[in-house]
């Protein structure tokens, strides 16, 4: 974990939401059809929906937090699927409390 990359990746409001809004992904976002939200994670173009930016900004987006270890990705068919990388959340958090 690199705790720079990390504070520059959560510097930006949306990015911060998207990061809120997938630790609780059932309640953020709608059924998937194909995929357990839970399981897989939720699809790019929920979080581009629901952030309310295009499909670009949302790619660099969701690059900067993958850069920062925040959110692990994986493709199925034609989407990508995101979840929260919860070891370098917590990791950062425990860097916070004692590092900071």
């Amino acid at each position: 974990m690199d705790p720079l990359k990390v504070i520059k990746a959560l510097c930006n409001e949306n990015r911060l939401k998207i990061l809120q809004w997938l630790d609780n992904p059932s309640e953020n976002f709608p059924p998937q059809e194909m995929e357990d939200i839970e399981e897989v994670g939720v699809c790019v173009d929920f979080i581009r929906e629901k952030a309310g930016v295009s499909q670009s900004t949302t790619s660099q987006y969701m690059s900067k937090l993958q850069e920062a270890e925040l959110v692990t990705s994986q493709r199925i068919g034609q989407w990508r699927y995101y979840q929260r990388n919860e070891e370098t959340i917590q990791e950062f958090a425990d860097f916070v409390q004692n590092d900071l």
